[in-house]
């Protein structure tokens, strides 16, 4: 989430009827219900992540040991044992 002033954003006549109740503030505007993006479909985050599982699936089915992938994705027991056994 970033931070955008409202003067850029707002018409004046909305921005000066906000400031009646909030003025020199940070105020959180949600999105509406149904329209809310779901987690890192903004960013590359999610098929970063998906492609890391993979690789790490990959290289457990080709004799690597939890504990190696542990050390190289720097990731603990319990995630490197759900990705690798998680269908």
């Amino acid at each position: 989430m970033k931070y955008i002033n409202a003067t850029e954003v707002l018409p004046f006549d909305l921005l000066s009827e906000i400031q009646k109740y909030i003025a020199g503030e940070i105020l959180y505007i949600p999105q509406p219900e149904g329209k809310k993006n779901s987690w890192g479909s903004r960013t590359s985050t999610r098929q970063e992540i998906i492609t890391r599982n993979k690789q790490i699936k990959l290289e457990k089915e080709n004799g690597r040991s939890i504990e190696e992938l542990m050390i190289k994705y720097n990731l603990s027991y319990d995630t490197i044992k759900k990705i690798v056994y998680l269908k």
